[in-house]
């Protein structure tokens, strides 16, 4: 998944997307470079970041939508938590929804159709104090309780498990201690037969760990795929994807090998 962020302030490429042109221009060289999928977000969720009102958010995603659609032929998702963003987005057919709060604004579920997926996000807390002070008794087991709670909700309200993908929410209101033992853990998640996605392309707990943070978000793709990640969020796609395929092939060679 390609990330597109048509926002002034989101933390790595806040303001450079706005216009149209930048826009599709970086559509297509995701296209190009292997994305399978484009995410366009119009709300930054950056720690501390404040939400633009929902006319706003519509604003920016809306028109580069239509935009893309008319000039490409790759599925989109949007990057929203705003019940009219996202009943805009299902009516022009996107691919997916990607909320990072989980689908729990009013009228969230009802907004979301009957066709796209939805990729639902743990959070703590909002952007704006998620990162103040994160405390788990065990992450790994809140965070899982969190995403039966809300497939039970969605569930509920009518919406098949097969619709659903989850994510951990790597950075939204965890210590770079927390990030990593919920990559290490998704074997776990993958217990309720639903996709895991994970973001963790240029965030915190990787720039932290060297000066390279291209190099280490393709590293944790790497690892998270490696342990059951389905689909990888990134906003380097060339070096992701070229890192996927060379991964993949060594993976197979050697499942092969086992095989035979």
């Amino acid at each position: 998944m390609g990330v597109l962020n048509v926002t002034p302030d989101s933390f790595f490429d806040g303001g450079r997307y706005q216009g149209l042109d930048a826009a599709l221009h970086h559509v297509n060289e995701m296209v190009e470079q292997g994305a399978d999928l484009v995410d366009i977000g119009g709300e930054s969720t950056r720690p501390g970041a404040s939400p633009p009102t929902e006319s706003e958010e519509a604003a920016r995603v809306l028109p580069i939508l239509e935009a893309i659609q008319a000039r490409f032929d790759i599925p989109i998702s949007v990057d929203t938590s705003t019940p009219l963003v996202m009943a805009s987005s299902v009516r022009l057919k996107v691919a997916m929804i990607n909320d990072v709060r989980a689908f729990a604004r009013p009228g969230a579920l009802e907004a979301v159709g009957d066709d796209a997926m939805l990729a639902v996000m743990h959070m703590l807390g909002t952007p704006a104090s998620m990162q103040d002070d994160p405390q788990y008794q065990d992450v790994v087991r809140e965070v899982d309780g969190f995403f039966l709670d809300r497939l039970t909700a969605l569930q509920d309200f009518g919406i098949e498990r097969s619709r659903i993908m989850l994510d951990p929410g790597f950075g939204f209101g965890k210590t770079m201690a927390q990030n990593f033992n919920l990559i290490q853990s998704l074997s776990v998640f993958r217990r309720h037969g639903c996709p895991i996605m994970i973001g963790l392309s240029r965030k915190r707990s990787i720039q932290a760990m060297g000066r390279d943070v291209l190099a280490g978000s393709v590293a944790g793709a790497l690892a998270a795929v490696a342990r059951g990640a389905n689909m990888v969020r990134v906003h380097d796609v060339e070096a992701t994807v070229s890192a996927l395929r060379v991964w993949q092939a060594i993976n197979c060679g050697e499942e092969t090998t086992q095989d035979a």
